[in-house]
């Protein structure tokens, strides 16, 4: 009974300590990535990574062919598993929002999507060509606006009759 024990005492302690690595890798990670700390919630937005700064305009902006290619292609990539059919949000948070956390400027939701974000966005650049992410940007601004292809379908309310004197 002494041996279970002790073996039990060891187990959780190895657990414990597994545990505590992993989450100071996460926190590196985190802070190496721009990400902001897993502590609370940040309030208003957080830049990107400085890099997202740099990079040139999207070339698919306004194209209505490319919003249409990259609707396709946030279906294709499940992009709606987490965000939500029409970017809603989800498991994941709403692009439909003007609130984004780390910028909503095209070179910060490139960044995003080709870097991951600390809080669950993995990162896709190396699994996405370039000009894919740039029509996926291209149809996630297009969210919200007359351009939207295929905008979700909103629910009229039905007209109720009122009563009459």
């Amino acid at each position: 009974m002494r041996r279970r024990m002790k073996t039990c005492i060891t187990f959780l302690g190895l657990l414990l300590l597994s545990c505590a690595v992993a989450c100071n890798e996460q926190q590196t990670h985190a802070a190496a990535s721009g990400a902001p700390p897993a502590i609370g919630i940040p309030v208003g937005p957080v830049p990107g990574p400085k890099v997202a700064l740099n990079l040139p305009a999207n070339p698919y902006a306004n194209d209505q062919v490319a919003l249409t290619e990259g609707r396709r292609l946030f279906v294709w990539y499940n992009c709606s598993g987490c965000h939500g059919g029409h970017g809603g949000g989800g498991m994941g948070p709403s692009l439909r929002d003007p609130v984004w956390v780390y910028g909503s400027s095209d070179a910060h939701i490139f960044a995003s999507i080709a870097e991951g974000r600390g809080m669950g966005m993995p990162a896709w650049g190396t699994k996405v060509p370039e000009d894919q992410i740039w029509k996926l940007v291209a149809y996630i601004k297009s969210m919200r606006t007359p351009q939207e292809p295929d905008p979700p379908i909103v629910a009229q309310e039905p007209q109720v009759k009122r009563p009459g004197p």
